[in-house]
């Protein structure tokens, strides 16, 4: 099975970056074949339709593809503000957005209808940005995913990691391998 694992944040030390990378590792032992997608490696200006008119972007037009080539995902969402951050909503934003004259791409959802979907979070706080999943689920939903109902939010992340950026306490890898496993499940399942 293809995985797509990314988290919504850029930020060097994020705690999401380091959980996606965790439930990145714990996909492969599992015999997933995974794709650790950095959304920092990719150029994507904030969505602005008079931009688009002009013509997609070529790195948004990469992660249509990337996205749609993998019928299952592991999302690891920060929390700002009680929400998922400005960059995850902006990437699902431009990939969403239909490519007019494109015959292929002309389907906004064309990248996201029926993949299967794992939410994960990490935050410093103790709900461990459980509130930004309560916003990205509804928006998931509405772009046609399938959302995995096992999800989990790493309260207190800045003690959850060793120095080599793996999760320290058994339970966690659990709560992480349960959301992988299930995934994993249903889009084996959807895709029979």
């Amino acid at each position: 099975m293809k995985l797509l694992v990314f988290a919504g944040s850029t930020r060097l030390n994020s705690f999401n970056r380091q959980l996606a990378q965790a439930a990145a590792t714990l996909a492969r032992d599992s015999g997933a074949e995974v794709t650790h997608l950095e959304l920092a490696d990719f150029d994507i200006p904030m969505y602005n339709a008079d931009l688009e008119a002009r013509g997609t972007p070529p790195d948004v037009m990469k992660l249509k593809e990337l996205m749609h080539a993998h019928p299952a995902w592991i999302i690891c969402s920060p929390e700002y503000n009680g929400s998922y951050t400005a960059l995850l909503k902006n990437t699902i934003d431009w990939v969403s957005s239909p490519v007019k004259g494109n015959a292929i791409w002309q389907d906004g959802f064309r990248s996201f209808r029926g993949k299967v979907v794992g939410v994960l979070s990490a935050s410093p706080g103790a709900l461990g940005g459980l509130r930004s999943q309560s916003h990205l689920v509804p928006l998931l939903i509405n772009s046609q995913c399938w959302v995995a109902p096992t999800a989990f939010a790493l309260g207190s992340a800045a003690d959850a990691f060793d120095a080599d950026g793996e999760l320290r306490q058994d339970a966690h890898r659990k709560s992480v391998q349960a959301v992988v496993d299930q995934v994993l499940f249903a889009a084996g399942r959807l895709a029979a």
